[in-house]
């Protein structure tokens, strides 16, 4: 079935409410469903998945697609799964536009963009945590540090998908023993630019509230760079 078929048969009412919403969750706002169903439907797959698995989608007031990476943009949302493929889908087949029932205007590269929002966006999370005292660089350190982290598997080691193979193995090897999750969707150029060097192979973040956004957005990433991911390990 071509493209141009798939979106001639795709209409309004097949876009499900599961994948929709009428505003961002506020706190001490948010009703009884609200609290108790964290999951959406995505508008291109239909799969439902947990809300921090997939990303919100707002119009802007010019009508441009606007990605709602916090949730908290105003308006009607529209949630997909991170995945490049499926936004890339969405795009041609116009979902976007048949979910908001209105001309929504989407950049050729906006799926190109989005990736680059993630990353800036773990980077973020890096930065705070490394100012914060709770990220550790550099692959003895690193060891060092999971073996005498008490609570190893809530934090988060990262291991640069350009490193070398040895190196993800040795440090991968004692994660799995520890049962900590790895990351692997992040450069070494762009772990390093979180900690002011020009490059940074593996780090480990120790566990707390900005570990579990890194988790997150590491998770959303592997969307978009296929051959990487995170691994719970165990």
């Amino acid at each position: 079935m071509s493209d141009q078929n798939m979106e001639s048969e795709t209409t309004e009412a097949e876009i499900s409410a599961d994948c929709l919403d009428d505003g961002p969750d506020v706190a001490g706002k948010r009703s009884k469903k609200q609290k108790t169903d964290p999951m959406r439907k995505c508008l291109v797959s239909g799969e439902r998945k947990l809300k921090s698995e997939m990303i919100r989608f707002v119009l802007g007031p010019d009508q441009a697609l606007v990605p709602d990476l916090k949730a908290v943009l105003p308006g009607r949302g529209m949630w997909a799964s991170a995945s490049s493929d499926l936004l890339g889908q969405a795009a041609k087949r116009g979902l976007f536009a048949k979910a908001a029932r209105s001309k929504v205007i989407i950049s050729d590269d906006f799926v190109a963009q989005l990736e680059k929002l993630l990353v800036r966006r773990c980077s973020e999370s890096l930065s705070l945590a490394n100012r914060a005292g709770q990220a550790i660089v550099g692959f003895e350190k690193v060891r060092s540090a999971l073996k005498a982290e008490a609570r190893p598997a809530a934090g988060l080691v990262l291991a640069a998908r350009d490193g070398a193979d040895d190196g993800k193995r040795k440090v991968g090897q004692l994660a799995v023993a520890l049962k900590t999750p790895v990351s692997d969707v992040l450069d070494a150029e762009e772990i390093g630019m979180a900690f002011g060097r020009d490059m940074v192979i593996h780090a480990y973040l120790l566990p707390g509230g900005l570990t579990d956004s890194l988790k997150a957005d590491t998770a959303r990433l592997a969307g978009f760079r296929k051959e990487a991911g995170i691994k719970e390990e165990g």
